[in-house]
């Protein structure tokens, strides 16, 4: 089974009466944390649950240590798994509103932990659930307890040291998933300084998403990867962002087009820029 799936609104909705499937909602605004929490509240897919990015899926920041989003605890992700009714062999599905990269956050901590099949993205999230004209409901849903056991797996991580210690390798390819104006350095709304790490190819996450918010074909996804990697080798890609969110849409997105699932550097650039000795580059 593959490591990435999707899942249209049609297929989902046929799902919903499966006492097994958990699905989560993992809705968020990085301008306004308590988006997700309130748009939850006011309306979500039958049965879904609350994924908050901040309290649930990252960890609690530490200034000049830690980027914005540090991976949560993974015993205690494992637990509020286990609260959200998730079991070793649950179906699980994930959306957001956004383009999708809040539910690949969830898709990549699940992977991370060991879960890697039978977790599906809502293909085009709720706005396409929407689209298709069906319900949302205000319920919270009632839940038994699962079993699910989970451990991490270090493999998929890539620290700020063995990064910086790989920048002159001519085989790594780095990839950065933040917008073309902030790579440059042009513009930085988020973090105190603007930039990317050196040897850093710009791969914009959206870029994975025709124009309707659904993600292209394989095919067409795989021939952009390899348009940026060319001639490295697929083991040696590593993806980043700004804080270990939207990377993991590029992650998801290479999992769909048929690679390995490449190491995730979590502290991305926000974390990169703690240490004033890291190296920093603008421009192309």
């Amino acid at each position: 089974m593959p490591l990435a799936q999707l899942i249209s609104a049609d297929q989902l909705q046929a799902r919903l009466d499966d006492p097994t499937l958990v699905i989560l909602d993992c809705r968020f605004a990085l301008d306004a944390p308590d988006y997700g929490a309130r748009s939850y509240a006011e309306g979500h897919i039958p049965g879904a649950h609350f994924a908050d990015l901040e309290k649930d899926l990252s960890g609690p920041v530490s200034r000049g240590v830690t980027g914005r989003h540090p991976l949560p605890d993974a015993h205690e992700l494992v637990e509020k798994l286990r609260a959200w009714g998730i079991c070793n062999d649950s179906p699980v599905v994930l959306y957001d509103d956004a383009p999708g990269a809040f539910a690949a956050r969830a898709w990549w901590l699940l992977a991370w932990l060991g879960k890697r099949e039978g977790v599906y993205l809502l293909d085009g999230g709720l706005k396409a659930w929407k689209e298709a004209g069906l319900p949302v409901d205000t319920q919270q849903p009632a839940v038994a307890p699962g079993n699910f056991s989970g451990k991490a797996d270090s493999r998929l991580l890539l620290n700020a040291s063995e990064l910086q210690q790989r920048l002159d390798s001519a085989e790594l390819t780095l990839l950065d998933a933040r917008a073309l104006p902030r790579f440059k350095g042009e513009v930085e709304p988020l973090d105190p300084v603007a930039g990317h790490i050196p040897g850093a190819q710009c791969a914009v996450f959206s870029d994975n998403l025709g124009a309707d918010g659904r993600f292209l074909p394989a095919e067409q996804l795989r021939a952009r990867f390899d348009a940026l990697r060319g001639h490295r080798p697929v083991e040696a890609v590593v993806a980043y962002c700004g804080s270990g969110v939207t990377a993991c849409h590029n992650l998801f997105a290479m999992s769909l087009a048929g690679y390995p699932l490449a190491p995730l550097y979590a502290g991305s650039w926000s974390e990169w820029i703690t240490d004033p000795t890291r190296p920093v580059a603008t421009g192309d």
